[in-house]
């Protein structure tokens, strides 16, 4: 069974900066788009961001856009979201999420039923 494992969450002061990591067991990550989503108490799960297999073409959301950058790096067999500028409404658990890249099949970067493996979250604090 694919696992996914999140790394790199914590608490910070507003504008401060984390780096999130997403590391799969047993697998090449190239192989996968990945997405990155947050939920934060009482609220729906959101898109953050998320990087295409392959050519690694990105995708943000409004709300991180410009604050949050999202990378791979296969050396490591890990995607990456670096996280500046962090503000309080920032305050989530922050999920890795793997859809397997096929060239037949259209990736939407943003829909969370895309996505067949989840990690288990990374809590990320932001305080005033």
């Amino acid at each position: 069974q694919v696992q996914v494992e999140e790394s790199g969450g914590g608490w910070v002061q507003t504008g401060g900066s984390l780096s999130l990591s997403c590391a799969p067991s047993d697998l090449t990550i190239d192989d996968y788009n990945v997405g990155w989503f947050r939920r934060a108490p009482g609220e729906l799960q959101e898109f953050v961001a998320a990087i295409t297999a392959k050519d690694g073409r990105t995708y943000y959301s409004d709300s991180v856009k410009g604050r949050f950058s999202i990378s791979r790096d296969n050396a490591k067999n890990t995607v990456n979201l670096l996280m500046d500028d962090l503000k309080p409404e920032d305050t989530a658990v922050y999920y890795c999420a793997l859809d397997r890249y096929a060239a037949w099949k259209t990736f939407f970067p943003s829909s969370v039923a895309r996505y067949d493996t989840w990690g288990q979250g990374t809590q990320v604090t932001v305080s005033y």
